[in-house]
């Protein structure tokens, strides 16, 4: 038995430093030289101070402000330690609550606006910490901001159109627009 359990023991440390230590330490090094801002979370900063990711969304609640998604993240939007969709159905009376609050909030903060409310504004994406929004909804949007910002809307849709990423290799995915990048560059703006 000495016989067999000899070489087991020893391919089980080899591999376990090889798994556990070599290939993770080699993966690290190889990350943080060709992709630092990515293996170091997509940082933004802002005057030297981190002020969020780029991955990882943020609530604004100020109609001054541009919305996103809405965050179903247990005990405070946007937590990162919860992630995960809330499996409601579109029948489900939370899900629906959830829905008419956040049409009454955009109507409250912009009752000219008739236009039909993008969906991505009124759900939550699968993780509920989606930073970005549709390029529909920061257009919906930009006409509540640019008054209650005192700006044109040309100037907004500009910063709009200057924070809209494309689709991923031109045909993947839909244009969308990284949320606390455009409300910081709005900040900016003053």
């Amino acid at each position: 038995m000495l016989k067999q359990l000899k070489p087991a023991l020893i391919i089980f440390g080899l591999l376990a430093v090889l798994t556990g230590l070599v290939y993770p330490g080699v993966i690290t090094g190889l990350a943080q030289v060709l992709f630092p801002h990515q293996a170091n979370g997509s940082l933004i900063t802002q005057n030297g101070q981190v002020v969020g990711s780029e991955l990882i969304g943020q609530q604004f609640t100020d109609p001054k402000y541009f919305w996103g998604r809405l965050s179903d993240t247990g005990s405070y939007p946007y937590n990162a330690s919860a992630s995960g969709g809330s499996n409601l159905s579109v029948l489900n009376p939370n899900l629906q609550a959830a829905v008419q609050q956040r049409l009454s909030d955009l109507k409250a903060a912009d009752p000219a606006n008739t236009l039909p409310v993008p969906v991505d504004l009124v759900t939550a994406s699968g993780s509920g910490l989606d930073p970005n929004i549709s390029l529909e909804a920061a257009q919906y949007q930009a006409p509540r901001v640019a008054r209650l910002r005192g700006l044109s809307l040309q100037q907004v849709n500009t910063l709009v159109n200057q924070y809209t990423t494309g689709r991923f290799l031109g045909f993947i995915g839909e244009p969308r627009v990284n949320v606390l990048e455009l409300n910081l560059a709005l900040d900016a703006l003053k």
